[in-house]
């Protein structure tokens, strides 16, 4: 047997023990980050599994690249409205608010621990950062419904706060192994650092959807690989220039994640998937990485300086900056206390370990003890915090789950398989009655394990998949017609190519129009005889309220398309 084969099974093993493990972070209160990491130290040398793992130098490459990863899927899922909304606190935060915070933890450490001031500050910058990969997982699958404004501060801010304490610790490493005297070079190191992932990001997020708009590729199952290519390309190339890659692959999936291109529902799940698997491997080897007796080493001191660090220092940083933009002591009260501790400390903390830093074990020790504890006390309590503050928000209304089942080669058409949800607009009514734009076709309703004729009589149900032949174009009126009840599509256009047939309560109830008629089972095919006289002609026009009708088809006397062109249709 091979080595690799080995290698194989036990990875395999570990990542499935990860997956059955987060079925109880509901049940046990936990986040899933802690339950990985004791999975790892379980399976560890002095745990169940008597698995020896010693390897600072692969831990951080592997680390990287599942960190890498995990921001790139936080990229594509982060709408660019919210990033315009929240970049300036959030940016305060990701700078000044990562130094005030490794400033006081660094000091506090250098008290508590039999370490120099440098060191302890060292400390403080490799803590200094929230952890992207443990606020995303818990703002997005605890069940936490924040406001959107509070809710895009917190993750953009764990996004785009590792550069800062990526270079303060390698700063300080530098200082205290190499003799780095501090000065302008410090400084253009930062501007390079934060201004180079920056600007990578945004070139190489912008050639890929040109890419993307141009090329068509033979194999769905390229375009998900394509895009992680374009991503890990952005970070090596920000990191090879001297800039932050980790800043440049987030930059590069907001870009990309905010622009239509094909099969992007496809690439989302694919990245979504490679998100959970690059944290469970990464927590997991991480947790191998440590001996839990040496953690008992440091307990009461990781204790302290989890407790500044909590307490004292991500407060301190928070209240000062967020007043100046709006945000009440309840909010600032959450996003201090959302200071999660994740990977980042940790892979940090192998640095100096790489330096080859004298005492570089026991920081390491120490920076794992206070990530258990924050992780712990601080993930596991924060439904409760927000409930107490009053800032948990009822469910808004969701779009139906789509599936781009493939491009009909040349033709711009594809086939896209949409989900019904309990509370879909869809969800017990006649297919005829959906209002579907002229020109989509339902090729195929699937419920259970039969298979439904799609006619008009057909009543739908939740649970239906409905296979739809369509227009790249009239995407949006889809998953506006089979979304929830008061989901308005931000991308809904303001004209509206419908059948002549539809009815104008099923316009209201699908579209959430108003119209003025009262006559709520007339169809647009009726009114438009009534409005225009006998003129039925293509391009015949009339105003009904705010919204204007005009007749867009005539087949054999019948008006087959009405166009109808509204101001209020995105109201």
């Amino acid at each position: 047997m091979f080595l690799i084969d080995q290698l194989i099974l036990v990875a395999a093993v570990l990542i499935l023990l990860g997956i059955l493990s987060s079925k109880l972070s509901a049940r046990l209160g936990l986040p899933m980050l802690v339950l990985f990491l004791l999975v790892g130290m379980l399976a560890g040398e002095e745990g169940f599994g008597r698995l020896a793992f010693n390897n600072p130098q692969f831990a951080h490459a592997v680390g990287t690249i599942a960190l890498a990863f995990i921001l790139f899927d936080g990229g594509l899922q982060t709408p660019l409205s919210a990033v315009k909304k929240v970049w300036k606190p959030a940016s305060i935060l990701a700078t000044l608010g990562v130094l005030v915070t490794a400033l006081i933890t660094g000091v506090a450490a250098s008290y508590i621990l039999p370490i120099s001031p440098l060191e302890g500050l060292l400390i403080g910058a490799i803590v200094g950062s929230t952890d992207a990969a443990a606020v995303f997982s818990l703002l997005r699958n605890a069940g936490i419904n924040l406001n959107e404004r509070l809710k895009s501060t917190l993750e953009i801010e764990s996004a785009s706060n590792d550069p800062m304490a990526i270079f303060l610790t390698v700063t300080l490493l530098e200082v205290l192994v190499n003799g780095l005297k501090p000065g302008v070079g410090v400084l253009q190191l930062f501007f390079l650092q934060m201004g180079g992932g920056a600007l990578v990001g945004l070139l190489i997020g912008y050639l890929t959807l040109q890419l993307l708009q141009r090329i068509q590729l033979q194999a769905t199952g390229l375009y998900p690989v394509l895009v992680a290519a374009a991503g890990l390309l952005a970070f090596g190339l920000a990191a090879n220039l001297g800039g932050s890659g980790f800043l440049a692959i987030f930059i590069c999936g907001v870009l990309i994640g905010n622009n239509k291109f094909a099969f992007q529902k496809t690439t989302f799940l694919f990245h979504d998937g490679l998100a959970w698997l690059s944290q469970i491997m990464m927590f997991v080897m991480l947790g191998l990485l440590i001996n839990p007796s040496s953690l008992l080493d440091v307990w009461w001191q990781g204790l302290l300086i989890a407790i500044v660090l909590i307490f004292v220092a991500r407060p301190l940083a928070v209240l000062p900056v967020l007043p100046w933009f709006g945000f009440s002591l309840r909010q600032m009260t959450l996003v201090s206390w959302v200071g999660l501790r994740g990977s980042v400390p940790i892979i940090l903390a192998i640095f100096p370990l790489m330096y080859g830093l004298p005492g570089a074990e026991l920081i390491f020790n120490a920076v794992f003890f206070v990530v258990l504890i924050s992780a712990t006390l601080q993930g596991s309590t924060l439904a409760w915090v927000a409930k107490k503050l009053q800032l948990i928000e009822p469910v808004q209304p969701k779009a139906a789950a789509t599936l781009e089942i493939t491009a009909l080669g040349d033709v711009d058409a594809e086939i896209v398989e949409y989900t019904l949800s309990a509370q879909s607009r869809a969800a017990n009514r006649r297919l005829a009655r959906m209002a579907l734009p002229e020109g989509v076709v339902v090729a195929m309703i699937t419920r259970d394990e039969q298979i439904i004729p799609p006619r008009g009589s057909t009543v739908l149900q939740a649970g239906d998949h409905l296979f739809v032949v369509l227009k790249k174009d009239f995407k949006p009126m889809l998953e506006q017609i089979f979304a929830e009840p008061g989901y308005i599509h931000p991308a809904l256009p303001a004209s509206l190519r419908l059948k002549g047939a539809s009815k104008l309560s099923d316009l209201e109830w699908c579209y959430n129009l108003q119209l003025p008629d009262p006559r709520s089972e007339l169809s647009l095919e009726q009114l438009c005889r009534e409005k225009l006289a006998g003129n039925i002609v293509a391009g015949a026009d009339f105003m009904l309220g705010t919204q204007r009708l005009v007749i867009e088809e005539v087949a054999a006397d019948r008006i087959t398309t009405v166009r109808l062109d509204s101001q209020s249709v995105n109201n």
